[in-house]
Parts: structure tokens; sequence; C-alpha cells
């Protein structure tokens, strides 16, 4: 049996983190956060660099980082407006009956006027806010360069016994994030 750990190495937080306890904001999509119920912090894998040898292939660390996408759950508010805004967000970035649609888009945008007319003007970037079980903030999760790449259906449903509210869910793609600590400062 060893000796007693160190009191450095002791558990200091028996806490656990809830799952209810976060708000999300994305620039682009100002609505689409305040009706927000549901997000992930993507998962992440570092996929094997194969070094070969005369016996057998050797995995060894890639170095090529691949994040999972970040999806949003959201209910869908009764004017469509969180819905639309995705929506012309991406048929903005994708213009698919005309090019008219990304100028209309463009000078619709919530982001600054001088992006408007850039590349950098398509994407946008978020925060997840991690809250403790007193509701104060203790993490951020900031995602640099999101877009959305999928927007689910809506399902309207005729034979709904009780009142359901709609909910829809997108997926964002981005370059990364970062989880930064803000209880400590």
């Amino acid at each position: 049996m060893s000796a007693a750990q160190p009191l450095s190495t002791q558990i200091t937080d028996r806490n656990f983190l809830q799952a209810n306890g976060f708000s999300f904001t994305i620039d682009r999509a100002p609505t689409l956060g305040f009706y927000g119920n549901a997000v992930n912090v993507p998962g992440f894998n570092l996929p094997a660099a194969i070094q070969p040898s005369y016996l057998k292939d050797i995995p060894r660390p890639g170095t090529v980082m691949e994040f999972n996408d970040l999806r949003v759950r959201f209910l869908v508010d009764q004017g469509l407006q969180n819905y639309n805004e995705i929506q012309r967000w991406m048929r903005g970035i994708g213009f698919p009956e005309s090019l008219q649609q990304i100028y209309d888009w463009q000078k619709t945008s919530p982001v600054a006027y001088e992006q408007r007319d850039s590349i950098e003007g398509i994407f946008s970037d978020a925060t997840l806010t991690i809250l403790s079980a007193i509701n104060t903030p203790i993490f951020s999760v900031k995602f640099q360069d999101c877009w959305p790449s999928n927007l689910s259906d809506l399902a309207f449903d005729a034979q709904q016994a009780d009142v359901e509210y709609l909910t829809a869910e997108v997926t964002f793609k981005y370059t990364y994030y970062e989880i930064t600590d803000v209880a400590c400062c």
C-alpha cells in the first residue's frame, strides 16, 4: 500500500457539471441563442500517422486534429425568425436560386459593414458559456469561423394529442474551438 497522497493531488472540486447550465450566442444569428435548448462541446480525434517498418506499420501520434461538428437544437419561434435566420445564412452562402440571394443576405447581415463584401462575412464566431450550479459563468467555449452546414426539417403533425413545440437542429462547421476558464479571472 502506498503512503497517503500529498495534499496537492487531492480532489478539491467535488461538484458535478450540470447539463442545463449554459448560454449560447452566435453573432450572425442573434435569435438562435435565446431559443437554444441543447448544444454540444464537440469531441475531436487525432488520427494516427503510420510509420512504415519492415515488420509492421507502427502507429504514431498524428499531426492533424479532426473536430466533430457543433450542433445546436433550438425551439422554433412562432414567426420562424430563428429558423429563417439560419436558412437565409445558408442560402446566402450557397445562393441556390440566384446570385442576388447572397447580395440581399449580405445587406441584412448583423456583421460589421466592412466585412459584408469579404469572404470573412460568411463566417461568424460563437460562444458557449457554461454556468455553475448558481448560474455564474465558469467556462467559455469560443468557436472560430462558424458556418451552418445543415438545418433540420420542421415536422408538423396534426395527430399530436398534446401541444408540442417545434424544435430544429442546426449543424455548424468551424475552424477550431478553445475552452477558457472564466471562473478564475
